[in-house]
């Protein structure tokens, strides 16, 4: 097998298609595996009573990033062919500010209510179904407020590129900050469970 890994499937192929459908179960799976496709445990983050999914996902960021560092130096994978959405600060952060909302209000996002979905349970019917909603309304309002979705853009933007730091260097920083966070979200939970503990009393 050649290197870099031939990336010449066409967008909406069958191929790619196929390809996106088996990453996409298994992501599902790996997510109902740790528990994700509960909104009790996911609320847990937001009272500070389990922090599995702070946990889970520094963990699946620390893997992909450690994955793709080590195969693009040894040829295995170009990182120049791989997708960087582009930065749009305003209209990113108010969409990071809505769908944290809605996290916190549903107990699920998009991806975990999908797999309390596939599991059969009704909160989770109700949140895709309710996501979609969004999806279509935010399609039919798009003309309207393009002005504003394209405003503050700043092209492709890379951690390294902003530190300005070489990317082995920042890899180092982001997994020492995930052993750390991974420690210090061990003893909020162990604080928590404590004083919720002193409150029953």
């Amino acid at each position: 097998m050649s290197a870099p890994l031939p990336l010449s499937l066409a967008t909406g192929s069958a191929g790619a298609l196929a390809l996106a459908f088996g990453v996409g179960i298994g992501f599902g799976w790996c997510l109902e595996r740790a528990g994700l496709g509960s909104a009790s445990k996911l609320m847990g983050q937001f009272h500070l009573t389990d922090l599995a999914v702070f946990k889970v996902m520094f963990s699946a960021i620390v893997t992909a990033m450690l994955g793709l560092f080590w195969l693009s130096r040894v040829g295995v994978v170009d990182l120049s062919r791989v997708y960087v959405p582009e930065t749009f600060v305003l209209p990113q952060l108010v969409g990071g500010l809505v769908f944290g909302a809605g996290m916190a209000l549903a107990g699920l996002c998009p991806g975990t209510s999908c797999v309390a979905a596939a599991t059969g349970r009704g909160d989770g019917f109700v949140v895709v179904g309710g996501f979609f909603a969004g999806v279509l309304m935010t399609a039919l309002a798009l003309p309207g407020m393009a002005r504003f979705y394209q405003s503050g853009a700043r092209g492709t933007l890379t951690l390294d590129s902003v530190l300005g730091l070489e990317t082995g260097s920042l890899i180092l920083v982001v997994v020492a900050a995930a052993l750390a966070g991974f420690i210090v979200a061990e003893q909020v939970e162990q604080w928590k469970l404590r004083r919720l503990a002193e409150l029953e009393r």
